[in-house]
């Protein structure tokens, strides 16, 4: 029924959105532990082996119901023998049930048993269905409770660097959403650990699909600035409240960004021009930069919430080296007369020393 439904409607649209769960299966993939082959192969034997024991038994304490060929009473072996060829729907018929008990154990509980061995040591095919159910599942379950994310729009170098830092930073690796069209680097981020989904990020039905209206920060790394510009504008619109950072190539477009909603906009090509000048002169300075925007080792720059003992306090007077002062969401920099003392509210963009 819901199929039916699902087919009809799709007649006049194909939004993500409105597909049944079980139709996102290839789109979305959320990450599910990782099992070797040969626990898997253990695992359905010890399924076969459990329902053949436990028809054994079953058999086993109703015998006086069965009979053989020659009206022997069954032994624990004929038992065993009884269970084989069911189970396997060989069927002999040198055993049978011939009291009503007996043939109403078999109807009740010897045949869903012979149906689910068959399931376990069936092959690829019923395993491939079942896997398909499970990612259905795991599909449902994680619209339901995706909240509080971070999605990532584009997953090349920049998409890839940007995961690497918020993971560097603690983030983990289940707050993070991929959107790309490409299902090889897909591949690589669900590797991660990562949430993906595969879908042009300039319609709005894939970013809602990667919950966009229920996340909390969004990383738009696009390789084009106007697809970067018009990604920018779907989000916003649906995301009223997260904040947007957006990578562009030129310097030109960075007020039409920030008109399609973007927070952050970060000119890749001009900021590594400039530290590639900076490198002729003072390569130095360039090591810095770098080990300030790693987080694993080193200093890095870090944003904290002001401590009650510090309000009313220089900047300068405070224990760590800040930079600015972040208050109603504009960045007030040090020295400036705005940030001659901390407020209640305040954030602290300061230099951390990392234990790593």
């Amino acid at each position: 029924m819901v199929a039916k439904k699902w087919r009809s409607h799709s007649k006049g649209t194909d939004l993500l959105t409105q597909r049944p769960w079980f139709a996102l299966v290839g789109v979305l993939q959320v990450p599910q532990p990782q099992t070797s082959p040969g626990r898997a192969i253990v695992r359905r034997i010890g399924y076969a082996l459990t329902a053949l024991t436990l028809v054994v038994l079953v058999v086993y304490l109703d015998r006086d119901g069965y009979t053989d060929a020659q009206d022997n009473e069954l032994s624990l072996l004929d038992c065993i023998y009884y269970a084989t060829v069911s189970l396997s729907t060989t069927g002999y018929g040198d055993i049978a049930p011939v009291t009503d008990h007996a043939r109403i154990v078999n109807i009740l509980l010897v045949t869903p048993l012979r149906i689910f061995f068959l399931i376990v040591l069936v092959g690829t095919t019923l395993s491939a269905l079942t896997e398909s159910s499970r990612d259905a599942w795991r599909i449902q379950r994680w619209r339901r409770r995706v909240r509080n994310h971070t999605v990532v729009v584009g997953y090349g170098t920049k998409g890839r660097v940007a995961v690497d830092a918020m993971l560097g930073d603690g983030l983990h690796p289940s707050g993070i959403v991929v959107v790309d069209t490409d299902p090889a680097v897909l591949e690589t981020a669900t590797g991660q650990g990562l949430v993906t989904v595969q879908g042009s990020a300039t319609k709005s039905d894939v970013l809602r699909l990667a919950g966009v209206p229920h996340c909390t920060s969004i990383v738009v790394a696009a390789d084009r600035d106007d697809t970067a510009t018009l990604i920018t504008l779907s989000a916003r619109e649906l995301a009223p409240t997260a904040k947007i950072a957006v990578a562009i190539r030129e310097s030109e477009n960075i007020h039409v960004v920030r008109q399609s909603g973007a927070d952050t906009v970060v000119i890749t090509s001009e900021t590594a021009g400039r530290l590639l000048g900076v490198a002729t002169a003072a390569p130095s300075v360039v090591q810095t930069i770098e080990e300030l925007l790693t987080p694993e080792a080193g200093f890095s720059i870090a944003e904290r919430p002001v401590e009650s003992d510090e309000i009313g306090l220089s900047p300068r007077d405070l224990p760590d080296l800040v930079l600015g002062v972040v208050r109603h969401g504009h960045l007030l920099r040090v020295g400036t007369p705005e940030a001659g003392t901390v407020d209640v509210g305040d954030r602290l963009l300061y230099i951390r020393r990392n234990s790593g």
